[in-house]
């Protein structure tokens, strides 16, 4: 299985008040997020089939904060963007703009979040795009 870090683009339909495990109620506006994340593990990128799963209603398990996010009923992954074999997490995360949830997806890290938005949706999947390509070339 090959692994490395991939970026999700979900599109929240209409405004939500999302309940994300430890981290609490969250009020998140209508628009796109992108969540970073890695597939180091056994299973890989295949992690990013489990996101697909549960956004399309396929699994009710929780146990990352993107989870919660991909539960609500108005989430959907829009697509996503995958750099094999990278540990660029952290430097994808933090090239993006900031999302209203703090500490989201970053509970094993120094990053204020993972978790980013854009109420454009081309804007931020370019920039998504552009901060994998330049994190890979700076690795």
């Amino acid at each position: 299985m090959t692994g490395g870090t991939y970026t999700l683009c979900i599109e929240l339909r209409q405004r939500a008040t999302i309940e994300i495990g430890a981290l609490g109620e969250h009020p998140l506006p209508a628009g796109t997020y992108a969540y970073t994340g890695s597939a180091f593990g056994s299973g890989g990128f295949s992690r990013v089939d489990r996101h697909y799963d549960l956004a399309a209603g396929a699994s009710e398990t929780r146990h990352w904060h993107i989870d919660y996010l991909l539960g609500h009923e108005h989430a959907s992954i829009a697509g996503d963007v995958r750099t094999p074999d990278a540990d660029i997490e952290c430097a994808v995360a933090d090239a993006l703009p900031p999302a209203p949830a703090s500490g989201f997806g970053s509970s094993d890290c120094e990053c204020s979040s993972h978790l980013a938005y854009d109420e454009d949706g081309g804007r931020l999947r370019e920039a998504v795009a552009s901060a994998h390509r330049r994190a890979n070339t700076d690795d």
